[in-house]
């Protein structure tokens, strides 16, 4: 009886303390796409993504009933890093949907005038208000409309002590009137949230993981942490191992969110989906290495590489240079390829699953080889040239000097002024599972396979190159097989032992490509890269500086007069790829599985035009 009136009198006071509408909840996902291209619109960063933000605690005073009900300690609100801007992942402050979609408008306009840099919480926001009202005047009839809603719902500074309805007031007339306000007064607590605003202090880029954090990792269940939300991280020592008997009182256990130096010991059988649910609460993780294995455990985004094979080197290191976006600085001679080629790739025939769709590969591209066609004045041939004999006669008989050469004709081939370079990405990630039979690297395999038997129908040059990293020292470039090179059974034994390597460093990859293309006579060159993720690597390469210094290999390689595609099984591709390729210069393809006969098709298509 007594735990049925608790449960009732919980849902009574939670519901009295609720102030948010999940009625007229808008969730980021349905306003994603619309809101990244309404940012870079504003002239906002195009190299950022949008992202959900995590929320954080505003340490503001609340309510009775919200204290009683422990509600209203955190709230979700926006920033931009250098990585993407982040706003809240559901917006359900307001009574209508119509307002709570023009908050996310409003937040992704306010965050494209942001030049970054670090100013005082108040100041910043009155001078991006400004900034944006001034430049989008389309946004002031939507900011009216969210001021008068949200400064309704605010603290009424008459119910405040003195400091606070000072520091409230402040607020409130610099969202009335942005700019009219030099600085915040201090108060005895923070001020409530002003969720119309950038985060006051927003969290900084977490710190990857490094090789030692799974050396021990071991098989076993796991379940993958995946909400989308950015969470700050911190270091910290392993304590003791010594699991002895409790000996402090139960309630002054710290809580998941806190770190204290013990160790409390790793249960084989521990509720995967509760500590799943914890974790997704947590703000800020805490991590640390005990050295030991267990059956379950957590998933983090947190892979690493498996051990290198010993390919053979055929190219000793190549120095290319690499960019750096933060100080606009090419880094010459920074990164080093090195050329590799499988030392233990025998001879093969093209596998029995792949020749009924190679044998329907290669009619369709046999099509595409050039016609055998008539080559008129030539200096010899099969047949005399009747044009060029009657035009030669005719000057003769007129009294002119004409000269016997060139009177010929003969049947010949056309050629196709055309080179290929495809370059495959053999990282880490290409390990990954696509369903109950293959992994992305045996859909990769294959894909080489068909692309290779599909070209040799037609007689043009290409060439299939691999590659990964172990940051910028060194970066392997896989030799599959070169320009000048028959396609055969070699090149398909070196297809076969292809396998994931280590990080994707594809500056540095499409740079090399950039050096063998331009190596070719051909007229028109064609760099098709086969990949399954963004760039990334151990070093800085992760993230933003990845994605800058690709963006500008790729524009040195149009620059030269190479044409490079993009073509991805990564189903994010679209959020990241137009800034790097252009919104014509890759293709997703939502089901790996199809890749392997639609990257010979792809091919066909853009060689047509």
């Amino acid at each position: 009886m007594e735990e049925r009136i608790g449960e009732l009198w919980h849902r009574l006071i939670t519901r009295l303390a609720q102030d948010r509408y999940p009625e007229a909840a808008v969730r980021l996902s349905e306003l994603n796409q619309t809101l990244g291209i309404l940012f870079r619109a504003f002239g906002g960063d195009g190299g950022l993504r949008v992202e959900t933000a995590g929320a954080s605690e505003h340490h503001a005073r609340r309510g009775v009933l919200q204290r009683i009900a422990g509600s209203a300690t955190r709230i979700e609100l926006a920033w931009r890093d250098e990585q993407a801007l982040r706003l809240p992942e559901i917006i359900d402050l307001f009574p209508r949907a119509s307002l709570n979609r023009d908050l996310y408008f409003w937040l992704a306009a306010l965050a494209a005038c942001d030049p970054g840099g670090h100013q005082p919480w108040l100041a910043k926001n009155q001078q991006l208000s400004r900034l944006a009202l001034e430049r989008y005047p389309g946004m002031r009839p939507r900011y009216r409309r969210l001021c008068e809603a949200h400064l309704a719902q605010r603290p009424d500074p008459a119910t405040l002590k003195a400091d606070e309805a000072a520091q409230e007031q402040t607020i409130r007339r610099a969202l009335d009137e942005p700019g009219a306000v030099a600085q915040l007064p201090v108060a005895s607590h923070a001020p409530w949230p002003v969720p119309l605003w950038l985060h006051p202090s927003p969290p900084g880029p977490g710190r990857g993981g490094n090789g030692r954090d799974q050396e021990n990792e071991s098989g076993g269940d796991s379940k993958a942490v995946k909400d989308g939300r950015s969470r700050r991280g911190e270091r910290k020592e392993m304590g003791d191992a010594d699991g002895g008997l409790i000996t402090i009182r139960m309630e002054n256990i710290l809580s998941w969110g806190e770190f204290a130096k013990v160790d409390r010991g790793a249960e084989e059988n521990e509720d995967l989906d509760q500590a799943k649910e914890a974790a997704e609460q947590l703000e800020q993780f805490s991590v640390t290495r005990d050295g030991e294995s267990v059956a379950s455990k957590l998933k983090f985004d947190l892979d690493l590489p498996s051990e290198a094979c010993d390919d053979e080197i055929v190219q000793e290191g190549m120095l290319l240079p690499e960019w750096d976006w933060k100080r606009q600085l090419m880094q010459q001679d920074h990164c080093r390829v090195t050329m590799l080629q499988a030392s233990d790739a025998p001879a093969m025939e093209l596998p029995a699953h792949l020749k009924k769709t190679a044998k329907q590969l290669r009619a369709q591209f046999q099509q595409l080889m050039p016609a055998r066609i008539w080559r008129h004045g030539q200096a010899d041939g099969s047949e005399i040239d009747l044009e060029a004999y009657l035009r030669f006669s005719a000057e003769r008989k007129s009294g002119h000097q004409a000269t016997a050469d060139n009177l010929y004709r003969d049947l010949r081939t056309g050629a196709r002024d055309l080179s290929c370079l495809l370059l495959a990405d053999l990282s880490l990630s290409t390990d990954s599972w696509i369903d109950n039979h293959h992994r992305v690297i045996d859909v990769i395999r294959d894909s080489l396979y068909l692309f290779a038997e599909s070209l040799s129908a037609t007689g043009d040059r290409f060439g299939l190159y691999g590659f990964s990293s172990r940051k910028r020292d060194p970066v392997r470039l896989h030799l599959i097989k070169r320009f000048d090179e028959p396609y055969g059974a070699s090149s398909r034994g070196r297809i076969d032992a292809i396998k994931p390597g280590y990080y994707t460093r594809m500056g540095a990859a499409i740079r090399y490509a950039q050096h063998a293309l331009n190596q070719q006579p051909a007229q028109r060159r064609l760099l098709l890269l086969l990949s399954d993720g963004k760039p990334n690597d151990l070093d800085k390469y992760e993230g933003r500086y990845g994605v800058e210094d690709t963006r500008q290999a790729i524009r040195e390689a149009r620059s030269s007069g190479i044409q490079p595609f993009c073509v991805t099984i990564d189903e994010k591709g679209n959020d990241y790829l137009p800034y790097l390729f252009g919104s014509s210069g890759y293709v997703v393809i939502h089901k790996p599985q199809e890749l392997p006969r639609k990257l010979p098709l792809l091919y066909a298509r853009l060689t047509r035009e």
